[in-house]
């Protein structure tokens, strides 16, 4: 029974949830070290003999052994997402993972660089003339003036660029489109690279190629973004999400509508967006000290 439960369950989320294969192959890893440790620890070997215990066991255990909080979450959410789908399909009578409280995580800021440093990514970094250059120059560009993530950057096709009403077509999270404005400096960039693209004899329909006209890769994103990085900014983290995070934040500083850039991020929930507005308060807590005659500055 267990078996058929769990095929049918990554049928489900194949087919109609539309998960990816690396967020399909997490859920497969996470039940598979679930029903390990209730076969063989608790002795438990039907689905319906699963118990809240069983799941709290299971989260003590790993906590015990140093995993954390995120990590331990996100095998609970799989967990989770298997036992609501068992109960949709009346093959359990309860979800036991109600009663399971999740591991808090601790509360990690997110790392941005500030506004003189992304003027001096495009002012004063310089960029080869050559393809390579152009391209790195708009990859840098598109991340922090839209904020997209790194796999919707890798992802992007000539054709989801509309130069003429200035806006993107990007496929997030769960293949769900969303439309990102631009600027007229990105436009330029924009031209300047699918010219010089398009002149050189790449034909690959992926906007980003590299030297060998395939799709660039995560790890070339990532080294491009922490080479100009590191020339502006000392900060440890020099990832494509800082990139995304400077883009919420600066939005957030200067007065922009959370919602809207909740739609912008692609964040299903505002909660997620929130996280950014701390550094606004930030903002704001300094001005205060700074001007107001009781603030003891």
């Amino acid at each position: 029974m267990v078996e058929d439960a769990v095929k049918g369950f990554y049928s489900y989320l194949n087919l109609q949830k539309r998960f990816s294969p690396h967020t399909l192959e997490a859920y497969q890893r996470d039940l598979t070290q679930f029903f390990g440790f209730v076969k063989k620890e608790v002795s438990v070997s039907e689905i319906t003999e699963i118990s809240h215990y069983h799941i709290r066991s299971f989260v003590s255990t790993l906590m015990d052994e140093g995993m954390g909080a995120v990590s331990v979450n996100r095998k609970l959410s799989a967990i989770r997402s298997f036992f609501k789908y068992l109960l949709k399909n009346g093959l359990v009578q309860s979800n036991p993972t109600q009663k399971v409280l999740a591991p808090k995580k601790p509360k990690k800021l997110p790392v941005f660089v500030d506004e003189s440093q992304t003027e001096k990514i495009f002012n004063e970094t310089t960029f080869d003339p050559g393809f390579e250059g152009i391209r790195n120059r708009l990859l840098l560009d598109l991340l922090y003036q839209t904020g997209i993530r790194r796999a919707e950057l890798i992802g992007l096709k000539e054709g989801d660029v509309d130069i003429y009403n200035t806006q993107l077509k990007v496929l997030g999270k769960r293949n769900k489109e969303r439309i990102i404005p631009f600027d007229q400096s990105l436009k330029r960039n924009l031209e300047e690279y699918l010219l010089v693209k398009h002149n050189e004899g790449y034909s690959n329909p992926s906007l980003l190629v590299s030297m060998k006209d395939k799709p660039l890769s995560p790890q070339q994103v990532g080294s491009i973004v922490k080479q100009v990085l590191s020339g502006v900014t000392t900060s440890k983290k020099k990832s494509p999400h800082v990139l995304r995070h400077s883009f919420a934040t600066h939005l957030l500083n200067n007065g922009a509508d959370i919602n809207a850039v909740k739609e912008l991020l692609g964040h299903a929930n505002l909660s997620a967006t929130q996280i950014y507005t701390h550094n606004t308060i930030e903002k704001l807590k300094k001005s205060y000290n700074q001007a107001h005659p009781r603030s003891g500055h």
